[in-house]
């Protein structure tokens, strides 16, 4: 059975979301604010989590942001704000998918089966291995001896860029273009900025300098 946290401040919701989620076979645990949300996150396992935005003590972006510090477990967003702004917000700290208030439940179950169906077993097939580092594009996430780490969402991608194709140099200019867009008019040293901080958090000399030209990950030896 697949165990889903329930974060919702308004009671008479969350017993209409528990009560559904129950029928579909979903196993759950209800919050009212983010403090307790997160203390529940912390004390068991969870499949997916179901985030209001507007929560008491800490908010549905606040909880998402030191959720997303340790687990790149699946978030659902449940808000009653249906500007862009706030959607490009939630979508910047990685979660899945957006549900605006008031919301179908048929059309609610069915975004839950799909992410859950997408971050299942079979996302396993997916996985991309280099040494002692797997990373998985569908959870997003991304283990060093078994140990998940902390990445942000650039950080992540720039890693799966390299393990895609191990040996290919990427310029500065490719990366700013895949990963920050065409129309970046930033410093192009933000890529070597992002990548230092990899390398850091890898541990581990993957990351080539290729001098004048870029980056790589050598290819493994067979």
């Amino acid at each position: 059975m697949k165990n889903i946290l329930i974060v919702e401040d308004e009671p008479d919701i969350q017993e209409l979301l528990c009560a559904y989620l129950k029928d579909a076979g979903y196993g759950t645990v209800s919050a009212l604010d983010g403090v307790t949300a997160l203390a529940l996150f912390q004390s068991q396992h969870f499949d997916l989590v179901l985030l209001d935005i507007m929560l008491p003590k800490i908010n549905g972006f606040g909880v998402c942001e030191l959720i997303r510090r340790q687990s790149q477990v699946p978030i659902l967003m449940l808000t009653a704000l249906d500007g862009e702004e706030q959607q490009l917000r939630g979508f910047g700290l990685d979660i899945d998918d957006y549900v605006t208030k008031p919301f179908s439940m048929p059309v609610l179950l069915e975004k839950i089966r799909v992410i859950l169906r997408r971050s299942g077993p079979a996302a396993e097939d997916s996985c991309l291995r280099y040494k002692d580092l797997t990373v998985n594009p569908e959870t997003r996430e991304a283990t060093l001896e078994g140990r998940v780490l902390e990445l942000t969402a650039r950080e992540f991608e720039l890693l799966y860029t390299f393990i895609s194709a191990p040996g290919r140099v990427f310029t500065r200019e490719m990366l700013l273009a895949k990963l920050w867009g065409y129309d970046f008019y930033g410093d192009e040293r933000v890529v070597d900025s992002h990548i230092k901080n990899l390398r850091h958090k890898l541990e581990r000399e993957y990351i080539e300098t290729v001098r004048g030209v870029g980056y790589r990950v050598a290819k493994e030896a067979r």
